[in-house]
């Protein structure tokens, strides 16, 4: 009688069996796997399909059999356990036998202090907690698995190797509201999702892993569980290289949407072909960075990545990590930096996407005034919630410490900083000081860019930020938030704006190309021209010029080198080197066969020419961001639409002259002021014939004398060719 006392003792009733078996139970860690009670060790399992199971230890020693206590599959008996250990189950059915390590007799992986730093939010590293994880525990290898879900009723992870079944590998919940389990016998190239019901019991849409750091390939939407091996580096010396400020080094930008950068015909070219192909030719022009637009995990091509998923994964069009990882490393090695768009502003309501995560509004506000996006229909992430901005600052610390990036250029910051961005009243919430200043986006940017900085120096961050809020690029301690540097914006509207006018029109508009040097040096700033201006009924650049197709590839040319010389880091779309005529198109590849017309091979080889000489002459980049870099020559002569600068390096280096002449008439025995006289040796005419121009110019230098003119104490007459820009730099 008393045997059979101490039998019942640990024998589970009815309700908590049929608790386990519909996955219902509030802990199946407290039930399932082995369990002390008294003298002796009970096993617990559920194993759907299984008729008879038997336990043994790794090793395979059978160390007893347990009873199937229902016929879904579970399973109850004692052990002959030496202590807590994990467990193998030996299952067998009328179609034959197979093995699995019983997760459910694992010990947890993550540890107290990663509920603290999680649930406090300053957890810098998440990205080697949360997610999948291949490792090594108590004897087996297999994935951890682990996510945030604090308002959910279960999660688990469900796949292939579970039959996509919620009921078998429910996660164990801890106490900062992540939820984890270490399963074995599982490894790279798992396809897995969590199974999550909601606070009022109602089962979701089974969702990606936030923390995925790989995907299936669209319109799949899966996690795959990524490859743990690092990546063998090769590219310690661009490493030191780029520990250097930035704001005084050449900076010139080529950005590039991989999807359509070129093509195999209707087939996307894998990371590796796009290094082959893609690295010369930048290296060749000339560009010191390639910018990507979002390579982040989306599901939509035509949101061109602005939408995405998976802010840890690099996106399964082009290949796997690694494959990215070996085009960073390559284009490292040919001395070219790397510069990704990351979207923390707002992300898509995808049902298997971060949108109602948990069943509630754990990412985004509940209320839609806050937590809706009305210009792209997608979700606004919580910056206020703690683990949302520590869930966001560990994105943008995983990429440049994983994939040695050395930048990343943050989409819509605008979006982020203003409540009242594209609403109207009543849209929108004041914040608690009855203003219209999105507090809690602020505090997150300042804390992204001083964790950026301050883990990875030599990287930069670039906000697109179209707005006058002070202090974008200026250091957080000073009350600024903390970017490197800040899209200029109003210089690509203002001068857009002035070339689109005909010729004769631009002497009454002169303040358009004027008017930027007034707050020029008011942030660190980037020129963008960027791939917004070439879509969606804008034109390309090129059409964008006014006048006949002659003018139109003049002052194009004219207008890059202007860009190039006027004070500011550079940027410019993919294609718009050659001027095409036709508007980027996110489906195809670039119009590469324009390249065999003489016009617009001319303006690829001034984008080449006009980049050398920005790398390599000190005043053009040195004090790119200062005012003591940039002098006016010549700022008043509207009647002529000619404008003309001096750049310095703030050092010895040589000054250079840049001087503009925007109408198609030739200028002969120009007065140009100049600081010194000597000779000054032409550097860039972007009217010469080999890029297509008239063949107008000064034979490769002037000489200027000690004629006073402006101001300055000196002075040459000069050829100004039509609808062209002239770069000189003074010798001796």
């Amino acid at each position: 009688m008393k045997g059979a006392q101490r039998r019942e003792a640990w024998r589970l009733d009815a309700a908590a069996i049929a608790a386990i078996v519909s996955g219902t139970h509030a802990d199946p860690f407290a039930v399932l796997g082995p369990h002390k009670t008294g003298d002796e060790w009970v096993v617990r399992a559920f194993v759907p399909g299984a008729d008879t199971l038997a336990v043994a230890d790794l090793g395979g020693a059978v160390l007893g059999t347990l009873e199937r206590r229902d016929p879904a599959g579970f399973f109850e008996g004692t052990a002959k356990l030496a202590g807590q250990q994990p467990v193998r189950l030996n299952a067998a059915n009328g179609g034959g036998t197979w093995s699995l390590i019983d997760p459910y007799s694992f010990g947890p992986i993550l540890g107290p202090m990663d509920d603290y730093y999680s649930a406090e939010g300053t957890h810098l590293r998440l990205f080697d907690k949360l997610g999948a994880h291949v490792l090594e525990h108590e004897g087996a290898t297999g994935v951890n698995f682990a996510v945030w879900a604090p308002s959910a009723r279960r999660v688990s992870v469900v796949g292939d190797f579970n039959q996509w079944d919620g009921r078998r590998h429910i996660m164990r919940r801890r106490t900062s509201g992540v939820w984890e389990i270490f399963l074995p016998d599982i490894g790279p190239g798992t396809v897995y999702k969590f199974e999550i019901v909601g606070v009022d019991g109602k089962l979701l849409a089974l969702k990606a892993d936030p923390f995925a750091f790989a995907s299936e390939m669209r319109p799949k939407t899966a996690s795959v569980v990524a490859d743990p091996r690092p990546y063998p580096w090769d590219d310690a010396i661009h490493m030191r290289a780029r520990q250097i400020d930035h704001r005084r080094a050449p900076v010139s930008i080529y950005e590039v949407h991989l999807g359509s950068w070129r093509r195999n015909g209707e087939a996307f070219l894998s990371y590796d072909e796009i290094a082959d192909q893609l690295i010369p030719y930048v290296a060749d022009l000339g560009f010191t960075h390639i910018e990507f637009l979002p390579i982040t995990e989306h599901p939509f091509d035509a949101s061109w990545g602005y939408q995405p998923t998976g802010l840890f994964a690099a996106t399964a069009r082009f290949g796997s990590p690694d494959g990215f990882a070996r085009l960073v490393d390559r284009a490292h090695r040919a001395g070219i930096g790397v510069i990704l768009d990351w979207v923390p502003a707002h992300f898509p309501t995808d049902p298997h996407g971060l949108s109602r995560f948990d069943g509630t509004a754990l990412y985004e506000h509940e209320d839609p005034r806050r937590g809706f996006h009305p210009d792209w229909n997608t979700a606004i992430y919580n910056f206020g919630r703690k683990e949302v901005a520590e869930f966001l600052v560990n994105s943008a610390l995983f990429w440049l410490e994983r994939f040695h990036v050395d930048g990343l250029r943050v989409d819509a910051v605008a979006s982020m900083l203003y409540l009242d961005y594209s609403r109207k009243k009543g849209e929108w919430l004041p914040n608690k000081e009855g203003g219209n200043e999105n507090l809690e986006a602020v505090a997150f940017l300042r804390r992204t860019n001083a964790a950026t900085y301050g883990q990875h120096p030599g990287t930069m961050t670039i906000a697109e930020e179209s707005t006058a809020w002070p202090g974008v690029s200026q250091p957080t301690y000073a009350g600024g938030l903390g970017f490197g540097f800040k899209w200029n914006m109003g210089f690509m509207h203002d001068t857009l704006r002035y070339l689109s006018r005909e010729a004769v029109h631009r002497k009454f508009h002169h303040n358009d190309l004027t008017f930027g040097l007034l707050y020029a040096f008011s942030e660190n700033f980037v020129l963008p021209l960027s791939h917004d201006e070439v879509v969606h009924g804008k034109g390309t650049l090129l059409r964008k010029m006014a006048g006949d197709d002659w003018q139109k590839f003049a002052t194009l040319r004219a207008y890059y080198a202007f860009m190039w010389g006027y004070p500011g880091k550079k940027l410019l779309f993919m294609g718009q080197e050659f001027a095409p005529w036709e508007e980027w198109n996110e489906a195809k590849g670039l119009d590469w066969h324009l390249l065999d017309s003489a016009p617009h091979r001319g303006v690829r080889d001034l984008l080449r020419d006009v980049n050398r000489a920005y790398r390599d002459l000190p005043a053009l980049h040195a004090r790119d961001c200062e005012g003591h870099g940039f002098e006016w020559l010549v700022v008043d002569d509207s009647a002529n639409s000619v404008f003309a600068w001096l750049r310095l390096s703030g050092g010895n280096e040589p000054p250079v002259a840049v001087i503009s002449n925007f109408t198609p008439v030739v200028r002969e025995r120009y007065v140009l002021p100049l600081p010194r006289a000597g000779r000054w040796r032409e550097v860039i005419n972007t009217d010469a014939a080999v890029y297509g121009g008239s063949g107008r110019g000064n034979l490769g230098a002037i000489t200027a004398n000690n004629n006073p003119s402006h101001g300055k104490p000196a002075s040459a007459e000069i050829t100004l060719p039509p609808l062209a820009t002239l770069m000189f730099v003074l010798e001796g």
